[in-house]
């Protein structure tokens, strides 16, 4: 059993705080929806009151709002508007239990602009680095269709859903990095620290070493006098790349190459499909319009090439020509992302049909991660474990050269 924290509104309107031992934060949940209470935050208690986490809340970010805490404010919003709250209240109801002071300024400036006649779309506005186009949009439609709570509450699952998607290809990539650096330290230690120990040895015998002695022994020597300068330089490289990257013409090239390569690029298109259809369900089952819609999709895509897809299909809805067909032409998603969305065109329900295909790209890009960690871990496994036998080994036959000159 473990201590959760959590927060709650009993039926009275007053609000609850405390500590609840149970097995999970579902449970915290299920106890508290049982004595008629909403729910609105469950956490472990040791998490809640860390104190690295308290730090990065309150001097992290500035005035800026993480994803997680934008999906954490969605959700709570919705619950509240849900069972019968007014926005009003609501918000001053989350800058109250805001946890930290960035938080409760950001929701309290949003509030001070509704009570001022401001839309709510309006007020987010005022928050550009919190709340995207994408968020504004949803909560624009939400308002003039008057579903601002379920609109929130699909924003809510929008965001944790991309979070969750993110957060497996991050999490899955983890150990493979930590191998590459531990297996390319261990590669330059023996370069720099073991081969350099045998060098007196092999000058004072005279002995010719074999060719591929010497070329590690060189190349242990360059990395001990210009190996600070070689960081350096791949640093500088990499901030150049960065930059010559973010221009158009230099991206889209590279963006298209990466969709082609052989495992990373399937990857990448079942993560972009997701995104896409899932953007776009959420965004047409809000009621939307399909080219207003593409048009907030594209700048959510990140990947120029299918950014320039979105266009172009945009291009071809708005002659009636239809969604699916310009973006099978352009192969960048794919074909069952192409097929599902002409059935969902045919059927009048592009927007349910999306969200369905979403859910298929979702699982299909988290197996990708896992083959594709399942492919890297043993290749970098396979090739330290060469580089360390072709020293070792070179190191041994040069010994054993000596050897036979000695006798």
């Amino acid at each position: 059993m473990a201590e959760f924290r959590y927060l709650a509104i009993s039926p009275a309107g007053d609000v609850l705080r405390g500590v609840m031992e149970a097995p999970s934060e579902a449970e915290v949940v299920s106890r508290l929806q049982q004595q008629g209470n909403v729910a609105m935050r469950a956490e472990p208690a040791a998490a809640a009151s860390g104190f690295a986490r308290a730090l990065g809340r309150e001097f992290g970010r500035g005035g800026t709002l993480t994803r997680q805490e934008v999906a954490n404010i969605t959700r709570e919003l919705a619950i509240m508007l849900g069972a019968g709250q007014d926005l009003d209240r609501a918000l001053r109801f989350l800058g109250e239990t805001a946890p930290n002071a960035r938080m409760r300024g950001v929701l309290e400036q949003i509030r001070g602009a509704v009570r001022d006649g401001s839309a709510l779309a309006a007020a987010l506005a005022r928050h550009p680095r919190s709340f995207g186009q994408l968020y504004l949009g949803l909560v624009r439609a939400g308002e003039a269709g008057g579903q601002l709570a379920p609109t929130l509450e699909r924003m809510a699952m929008l965001l944790e859903r991309q979070r969750s998607l993110a957060a497996t290809v991050r999490s899955a990539m983890v150990y493979p990095a930590l191998l590459i650096l531990v297996a390319s330290g261990a590669i330059v230690f023996m370069l720099t620290g073991v081969l350099p120990q045998f060098v007196p040895l092999f000058e004072q015998a005279g002995a010719k070493l074999p060719t591929s002695t010497q070329f590690l022994i060189d190349a242990g020597g360059l990395a001990s006098r210009y190996g600070l300068f070689a960081v350096l330089a791949l640093a500088l490289a990499a901030l150049a790349a960065r930059m010559a990257y973010r221009r158009p013409g230099v991206r889209l090239p590279i963006d298209r190459a990466v969709l082609l390569l052989p495992v990373a690029g399937g990857l990448m298109r079942e993560i972009l499909a997701a995104r896409f259809t899932r953007t776009l369900g959420t965004l047409m089952v809000n009621g939307v319009p399909l080219i207003a819609a593409l048009d907030v999709v594209r700048d959510a895509l990140g990947n120029r090439a299918a950014m320039q897809a979105v266009e172009r299909a945009a291009v071809s809805a708005k002659a009636g020509a239809g969604l699916a067909r310009p973006l099978g032409e352009a192969g960048v998603f794919p074909l069952r992302t192409i097929y599902l969305l002409r059935l969902g065109e045919e059927n009048a329900q592009l927007g349910p049909m999306a969200l369905r295909t979403a859910e298929i790209h979702e699982e299909k890009a988290r197996l990708a991660v896992q083959r594709l960690v399942a492919l890297l871990v043993p290749a970098i496994t396979i090739a330290m474990g060469a580089a360390v036998a072709f020293i070792v080994s070179s190191l041994v036959v040069a010994m054993l050269s000596l050897n036979d000159l000695a006798q």
